[in-house]
């Protein structure tokens, strides 16, 4: 890697690399991976219900979403 050049993905997030991220309403509606993850290496997406109860949970990689600012 070149020290002078920013690499695009440096500044992804790495997928599953948390249990729980918690997220308000511009992330909706709630998918998992959620934009900003590096996909190569996760799962398809998945959209998550979340708005009814404040808390959803992927059932791929099993990360607990909690919206928050409600």
């Amino acid at each position: 890697m070149n020290p002078g050049k920013s690499s695009d993905t440096a500044d992804l997030i790495t997928p599953n690399a948390q249990n729980r991220y918690e997220v308000t309403a511009d992330d909706l509606p709630l998918h998992c991976p959620m934009p900003g993850m590096s996909l190569w290496n996760s799962h398809p997406r998945v959209f998550l219900p979340i708005e009814e109860t404040g808390q959803a949970k992927c059932p791929y990689c099993g990360a607990d979403f909690v919206l928050v600012g409600r």
